[in-house]
């Protein structure tokens, strides 16, 4: 039995406790270390099992979601009985099963710059496991503003990165990246996909920067930026320099502070009421029974238009809308919609800007028509 570990935790860690750059004082170093990992998704999910299993003795995992069954193909946290519930108590009940000797922080929160702070304090490590990016600009800014280390990941379809950002030695993710992209031009895994196991390779390895990290041991990611390529099957790796003129771990930052990270983006809110330009599934029906003219719009892809679409609507990829646009009748009472609402709340923002008047977002999009109004129409 391992000095300092019950029988049973000695049992648990033995392959662990026999590393020669583990051992007892390395097991006892994982217990008495705090992880926060942001997103309870694709790359929260291995990064949460596998760092439970390690040992380590505090976990927190923040996130605001509720599991859907399009997660499941990728989210392995979850299972098909967890539909509906809150993706943060149903990642501490796997954490748990796997390990009931670790701590799980449970936040039911989303990320925001009021909150980050006081979230992220308690911890030594912050594993961002977020899918977008107002929430990856506000994890590197709060963890240089708090000193910790932002371990970080992202994946595309068959693409997928890793990256340590930790300041002051290395640059952080606004070196590279200072500017985010324009709005829509880089499409989100719901729109583009992505494929199920690369997730958890990425996850995976940020999982292991961060044991390397508590440990003291290794190479660090830290000023690399890990590539991969799943169809290929290949890494390729590019160095990062620090930049001396970043904003906030630069040598004159201008950023003391959390900022509005949504405005920063260009990301606007997508409206709760019809008045302020969307629509509940159930008010459409409505109009539509009582005869309303209506253009309904559907800007998914054509391989979703085939899984199930409206009837009477068009058919105009978002890739498509800036050229549909001057066939588009301005006085035309429009509803656009997409699978959730997200894609659809941009173009229907795209459409008031180009002088669009009477335009209204379908909430939930055609996976909440399916729910609420026609359960013919197949959610996916």
């Amino acid at each position: 039995m391992a000095e300092g570990f019950s029988a049973e935790e000695s049992a648990r860690y033995s392959r662990q406790l026999s590393l020669p750059k583990v051992g007892v004082e390395g097991q006892k170093r994982l217990r008495s270390a705090s992880i926060l990992i942001v997103g309870a998704g694709g790359l929260g999910s291995p990064s949460a099992l596998y760092l439970a299993a390690a040992g380590v003795g505090r976990i927190g995992i923040v996130d605001s979601d509720r599991v859907d069954i399009s997660n499941l193909h990728r989210q392995v946290l979850h299972l098909t009985s967890d539909v509906g519930r809150q993706k943060s108590e149903s990642a501490a009940a796997s954490m748990l099963a796997v390990n009931p000797e670790v701590r799980v922080d449970a936040i039911e929160a989303q990320l925001t710059s009021a909150n980050a702070l006081e979230i992220l304090r308690p911890y030594d490590v912050v594993i961002d496991g977020s899918d977008n990016f107002p929430t990856r600009y506000l994890v590197n800014d709060a963890c240089v503003l708090l000193g910790k280390p932002d371990i970080y990941g992202s994946v595309f379809r068959f693409e997928g990165q890793a990256a340590v950002f930790f300041p002051p030695g290395g640059p952080c993710y606004r070196c590279l990246y200072p500017e985010p992209p324009p709005p829509g031009l880089v499409p989100s895994c719901e729109e583009g996909g992505v494929l199920g196991v690369l997730p958890g390779i990425v996850g995976l390895i940020q999982a292991t920067e961060t044991l390397k990290l508590i440990l003291g041991i290794g190479d660090s990611l830290s000023g690399r930026l890990l590539l991969f390529d799943a169809l290929s099957m290949e890494f390729r790796e590019l160095h990062l320099k620090k930049n001396p003129a970043c904003a906030i771990c630069g040598e004159s930052p201008t950023i003391h502070s959390l900022v509005d990270y949504e405005a920063f983006c260009g990301v606007a809110a997508v409206p709760a009421e019809e008045e302020n330009g969307s629509i509940t599934p159930r008010r459409l029906a409505e109009k539509r029974a009582r005869g309303e003219e209506l253009l309904l719009i559907d800007v998914r892809e054509p391989y979703e238009w085939e899984i199930g679409h409206l009837d009477g609507a068009q058919l105009i990829p978002m890739s498509r809308l800036a050229s549909e646009v001057p066939r588009l009748d301005r006085n035309a009472s429009i509803v656009v919609y997409c699978r959730t609402g997200s894609r659809s709340g941009r173009a229907a923002e795209f459409l008031r800007q180009s002088g669009f008047v009477r335009v209204l977002n379908l909430e939930g999009g055609i996976n909440r028509w399916s729910q609420d109004v026609d359960p013919d129409i197949p959610a996916y």
